[in-house]
């Protein structure tokens, strides 16, 4: 498939092909109809032939070439398997695209500071276990790296002190960026406010710009309560000392945020203690 994708993408050698397409032709009239040198045309032509999209015969004092449709099949089906895959509904493809939408209107409103301030996001799951494993996977850094990151990232530094004045620090970067060398993705500090186990926790993050200054502040209210199928989880995030360029971060709090929760809602239904409704291991 790579020598075929090259072989083509010469402009002289994809006139070729066209021509092909239409019927066998000589080296001479190939040439002739592509405006070309005789010798430039046997060239491409012998590297369509070692690409396997033509085919040549000797006829007398002539070399004809003709096309092998199959390798154009098959080039054809990759690159609509490739095609179907970026428009799967739900997937990263679309998710790119709502970011991309949010975007646009995000820097476009962004026209000073404070433009984004008292704007709030409200989030709700259910979650499997009862509040106090639930409480573990939000105050716990081995348990919130696992879901406190939008898909396509990962934890990369995390420091949650769960108590009132407590440090925050979450830096994240990109899933596949396995040895670290490529840039960080992200970086934010914060401090605990408020600490109620298996019940409420409040903290203010500030996601940082590449020069160390604040984007903006995000000030969220998470509230716990026991249901019939393990636990609410409900989440206001409201926003101050926003910046001109926290546009970026702004645009992607409900697509990203959202998409950590759901994470964190697998987490709790894979965990082996979900089902443990005496579950009362210490939460601090």
């Amino acid at each position: 498939m790579d020598a075929l994708l090259t072989a083509l993408a010469d402009a002289a050698r994809w006139r070729l092909v066209r021509l092909l397409a239409e019927r066998p032709r000589s080296v001479g009239v190939l040439a002739q109809l592509a405006e070309a040198r005789q010798p430039q045309t046997t060239k491409h032509l012998q590297t369509l032939e070692r690409a396997g999209v033509v085919t040549s015969q000797r006829t007398g004092q002539r070399r004809i070439y003709a096309l092998q449709p199959a390798p154009l099949r098959d080039l054809a089906a990759a690159l609509n398997g490739l095609a179907d895959t970026a428009d799967g509904v739900g997937g990263s493809r679309a998710t790119y695209d709502r970011y991309g939408l949010s975007l646009r209107a995000e820097r476009f409103a962004a026209a000073e500071s404070g433009w984004a301030d008292g704007r709030s996001f409200r989030f709700h799951r259910s979650l499997a276990g009862r509040p106090e494993l639930a409480w573990r996977y939000l105050t716990e850094a081995s348990l919130l790296a696992r879901w406190w990151t939008p898909e396509d990232l990962y934890v990369s530094e995390l420091v949650f002190e769960a108590r009132p004045g407590g440090r925050i620090v979450q830096e994240y970067r990109d899933a596949e960026d396995a040895d670290g060398s490529d840039l960080v993705v992200g970086r934010a500090e914060g401090v605990v406010e408020d600490v109620s186990p298996g019940e409420r926790l409040s903290y203010r993050l500030s996601p940082l710009l590449p020069d160390g200054g604040i984007a903006f502040t995000a000030h969220a209210d998470l509230a716990l309560q026991a249901s019939d199928t393990g636990t609410d989880l409900d989440v206001q995030w409201r926003i101050t000392d926003s910046t001109v360029d926290s546009a970026d971060f702004i645009a992607g709090i409900e697509i990203g945020f959202g998409q950590s929760l759901d994470k964190l809602v697998a987490a709790l239904a894979a965990d082996p203690h979900h089902s443990d409704s005496t579950d009362t291991r210490s939460t601090t």
